[in-house]
């Protein structure tokens, strides 16, 4: 008797027009919205273009320091190759991650000097 109603996900519906244009960038790759862009590389991030935000951190670690570097670019594989080139130099261990907008990358210990050193000769700009 009734027809039944089809059940639509958000999946289904796509942005048809936008004004602001951050939104109605487009991947050169697969011509996607980049919000949705499936491609494996993403665009290249040039190392000058961000400023990093170096800060040790104790709270919640049991007593231990953490060198935090954060207001990175939130690029998933650009933040694993960056963490593990910072863990490497500096001989220590570390982990990254996508918090608040921004990426982050946290490296054991208090390396503020040898990452600031680092930052300097890769051309990175830095607070902190």
């Amino acid at each position: 008797m009734y027809a039944k109603k089809e059940v639509r996900t958000s999946q289904d519906r796509t942005l048809v027009y936008s004004t602001d244009p951050q939104k109605n960038q487009k991947c050169p790759k697969c011509k996607f919205l980049i919000s949705e862009c499936t491609c494996q590389s993403h665009h290249l991030i040039r190392l000058s273009s961000f400023t990093a935000t170096l800060r040790i951190e104790k709270a919640g670690r049991g007593g231990k320091t953490v060198t935090v570097i954060d207001r990175l670019p939130r690029e998933e594989k650009f933040l694993k190759n960056f963490a593990r080139t910072l863990k490497t130099r500096c001989g220590s261990g570390g982990t990254y991650r996508i918090e608040n907008g921004f990426g982050l990358v946290e490296i054991q210990g208090d390396k503020r000097d040898l990452i600031r050193s680092i930052f300097q000769k890769e051309g990175i700009q830095y607070k902190g």
